[in-house]
């Protein structure tokens, strides 16, 4: 709301004034209160006082009384720009900044209406793209690089807009902007994604296909050689179809990623079922597992991706800190940060432990921290990323704590089925 002042009222009051006076002075003359001389001069002084004060008032520039007029409806450009989704921001022809909305407020926090545009934006590109349409009269796009305070990347579109046909030149810039950030971190992903997965299976394919050349040709009638060799055959082609496998449970996972598995299960047999499957390996690698549980410990999800899950986690457990010849795994409910009831399942082994650098990207898609290791365990690179996936897919997550020569222990973290705990 606007308030306005009036004045109109001033010589009014002071007539107010001296009329109220006059009552009550001429009232004490009459009932002998006070003589006539007396009230007059009364009169004279308390009409004075009211009409200096009056005239003091309005050469201050005051007014005696605010009435309040309703503000006039807002500009279309701004209920326009506001509406929008994404950050808009309106200039005139000189650069200026007539409007903008939140979205552009969060991109360009130092826009200022009525300033120049370049004062918020310090981007040559964009300087030039501005100029560049005013010129044309043409739509132009540019794209941008923010590094700070991380790395963005936009597109800017510039549409130059007459808004009086008489007009020459266009008197109004929109700039619209779009985030281009996660779609180039998707090309990206998908880039080394099929990159890394051809080079995985080149490897085996390129082994298989000189192993066959030989055995046609010089170890034709060589026993020993085509025994070894089928073997190493065997093994390679073993190789090919756990990272087919694990990709194509990549991919379901994925499919659905947004459906939440309900089903309520107890994390106890599941790992007890592991443990007993994972026997052998645990005995040729010579290292005892223990396991250390509560009676139950239930948590909504699938069975089958749960499985897989400790599996993989156990299963490197025993492969990479195999020589610390023990795995303890510890099940538990807790109180998570924000108070709800949490499972944790924790295996932790007593190898070699992990470099703090490699422990934010393991479960990267292919990341390794031995590449060598890795392979002559038969590992494909995208266990963890498995194990990421299917625990997001549960509402989870998976913490690892390491250090060199110490060991690692990888945590997952779940929500259970129940009512929040009480402990």
């Amino acid at each position: 709301m606007k308030i306005a002042w009036s004045g109109r009222s001033g010589w009014r009051g002071t007539r107010y004034v001296a009329v109220t006076a006059a009552i009550v002075f001429a009232g004490l003359a009459i009932v002998g209160a006070l003589a006539a001389g007396y009230a007059l001069a009364g009169f004279v002084i308390v009409v004075a006082a009211a009409a200096l004060a009056m005239r003091a008032s309005e050469e201050s520039g005051r007014r005696p009384r605010p009435v309040i007029v309703p503000e006039r409806a807002g500009d279309p450009l701004n209920a326009l720009v506001a509406g929008l989704p994404d950050p808009v921001i309106a200039l005139d022809g000189q650069g200026r900044v007539l409007a903008f909305n939140e979205p552009a407020r969060t991109l360009a926090p130092a826009l200022r209406q009525g300033e120049p545009f370049s004062l918020a934006l310090r981007m040559p590109e964009l300087i030039e793209t501005i100029a560049r349409a005013y010129a044309r009269g043409k739509e132009q796009r540019v794209e941008y690089s923010v590094r700070v305070p991380i790395d963005r990347r936009f597109e800017a579109v510039v549409m130059p807009v007459k808004r009086q046909p008489s007009l020459s030149a266009p008197d109004l810039m929109l700039m619209t902007f779009h985030d281009l950030t996660p779609l180039r971190r998707v090309e990206e992903m998908r880039a080394d994604f099929v990159a890394n997965a051809s080079h995985e299976l080149r490897t085996p394919l390129a082994a298989l296909s000189g192993f066959i050349e030989t055995l046609q040709g010089s170890a034709r009638d060589d026993a020993k050689a085509r025994e070894r060799f089928l073997a190493i055959m065997q093994e390679q082609a073993r190789r090919m179809a756990r990272l087919i496998d694990d990709l194509l449970s990549l991919s379901r996972i994925e499919l659905n990623a947004h459906r939440r598995p309900d089903t309520p299960l107890d994390l106890v047999p599941i790992v007890r079922q592991v443990t007993d499957g994972l026997q052998t390996l645990a005995r040729d690698r010579g290292v005892i597992v223990q396991v250390e549980t509560a009676s139950a410990l239930t948590v909504p999800g699938d069975r089958d991706e749960l499985v897989r899950v400790f599996e993989n986690l156990v299963e490197n457990a025993l492969k990479y800190g195999a020589a610390g010849k023990r795995v303890d795994i510890s099940l538990r409910e807790v109180q998570s940060a924000d108070g709800e009831s949490e499972a944790q399942v924790g295996v932790r082994d007593y190898g070699p432990g992990i470099a703090p650098e490699h422990l934010p990207r393991l479960t990267e898609r292919f990341y390794r921290v031995d590449v060598r290791e890795s392979r002559a365990q038969g590992g494909t690179g995208l266990g963890l990323a498995l194990v990421k996936h299917i625990l997001n897919r549960h509402c989870g997550r998976l913490s690892i704590e390491s250090a060199p020569g110490a060991g690692a222990t990888f945590i997952v973290h779940l929500p259970t089925a129940g009512p929040r705990s009480t402990k």
